[in-house]
């Protein structure tokens, strides 16, 4: 495995822990400072979408000038050569997929928190007037 899909695994492992982290029914002072601390990771690690696309690009790149193996000419190491590099770029591809999925769903939640938040500051101050 080559060192970018090493990490790109542990970023989506991370990923995959702050979305759990995210989603956990907390109590509300613990649920808010876990959303406040990861809507400030999140901009940095927006980063990871661009990583993630460049990285599909390249598989499809990959993909578009590999050399096929159908013809009854190839050995078998060949053929399982070939198998096994469409079973990599298979895994590869849901990782980098998972990777930006996982961002998506994270920065949703993080936001619907924030709306939340306001929506009950302003229906406090609605009883309160």
């Amino acid at each position: 495995m080559a060192l970018q899909w090493v990490i790109l695994t542990w970023i989506v492992a991370a990923e995959a822990a702050l979305a759990l982290l995210v989603t956990l029914p907390w109590p509300r002072l613990i649920k808010s400072q876990i959303v406040s601390l990861t809507s400030l990771i999140l901009q940095p690690a927006a980063s990871v979408l661009f990583f993630a696309a460049f990285q599909l690009l390249d598989l499809y790149w990959k993909n578009e000038h590999r050399l096929m193996c159908t013809s009854e000419i190839c050995t078998s190491e060949e053929r399982t050569r070939y198998e096994k590099s469409m079973f990599k770029a298979q895994r590869n591809a849901i990782l980098c997929v998972s990777a930006c999925l996982l961002y998506w769903c994270i920065s949703r939640v993080c936001k619907y928190h924030k709306v939340i938040k306001e929506l009950e500051e302003a229906e406090k101050r609605l009883k309160d007037n």
